[in-house]
């Protein structure tokens, strides 16, 4: 596991699991640590060996608290956040592998559009999700009032943010932005459960599919979404592990993908 100032990244084979590491500020991000965040996930992006990553917050009261509001820079550079956003992940477009979010606790503000720049949200019973940011004179501008509205429909989504209300992890699941809830001593035996049935797959196909996913929902209709050409399904089927997932069905054994 390797120690850096505001998180700390442990690889396990193709696994990496980032945990944002400020539990006295409630895993509130200021401007460094999305910076340092925003390198982490650089790092994981370009890892050919790295396949799918788990995002969670130390301690148990907190996933992330959202925005330090009580950081105040020393000087321009100090203050400058990443293109990437907040965690380095709410403004990043160019993400092609699954995120996981083991959400352990309050996600508020920033950290629940943290959460929702995931692929994927395992939530402890202990988790509470929030947009409370007109409360304080914000907006939730990293990308929550754009994602949420798209994951649950904009009725529900603006009973959430216009009221600032907390939403349980039950009623997330129910609201569909949460993929599973589970006991809390339960979180990361779940999401990395989550993970082992992703590694399970071809990274070459998870990457093609999420792309499809997220390319083709621009598109004005299913026609041109299907019709629309993906670089990574045209990686897909010229890669090692199309071939492979072919021989290893025909032989029936387990395929040993190579993520090329």
């Amino acid at each position: 596991m390797s120690e850096r100032e505001f998180c700390t990244v442990e690889k396990d084979g193709h696994l990496t699991i980032v945990t944002i590491n400020r539990p006295e500020k409630r895993n509130a991000l200021n401007a460094p640590a999305n910076r340092e965040l925003a390198a982490v996930f650089d790092e994981f992006r370009d890892d050919p060996d790295q396949w799918v990553a788990i995002l969670t917050g130390a301690g148990d009261k907190a996933f992330s608290a959202g925005n330090d509001l009580t950081f105040v820079p020393k000087d321009a550079e100090e203050g400058r956040q990443p293109e990437a956003g907040f965690a380095g992940l709410t403004s990043r477009f160019d993400m092609p592998k699954p995120v996981i979010a083991a959400v352990n606790g309050v996600a508020m503000g920033g950290g629940f559009e943290i959460a929702l720049a995931c692929d994927l949200i395992i939530a402890s019973e202990q988790a509470v999700f929030a947009l409370p940011e007109p409360m304080v004179g914000f907006a939730a501008l990293a990308g929550g009032v754009h994602r949420l509205p798209r994951l649950i429909g904009q009725k529900r989504a603006m009973g959430i943010m216009l009221t600032a209300r907390r939403v349980s992890p039950e009623e997330g699941e129910r609201l569909g932005f949460v993929n599973e809830v589970v006991p809390h001593s339960d979180l990361m035996t779940a999401a990395r459960r989550w993970a082992d049935d992703i590694l399970k797959c071809s990274p070459m196909s998870i990457q093609a599919t999420k792309e499809c996913v997220e390319l083709g929902m621009n598109e004005p209709g299913l026609k041109a979404a299907m019709d629309k050409q993906y670089p990574a399904v045209r990686a897909l089927f010229q890669s090692e592990d199309h071939k492979e997932g072919i021989a290893a069905f025909g032989q029936k054994r387990p395929p040993e993908w190579k993520g090329r």
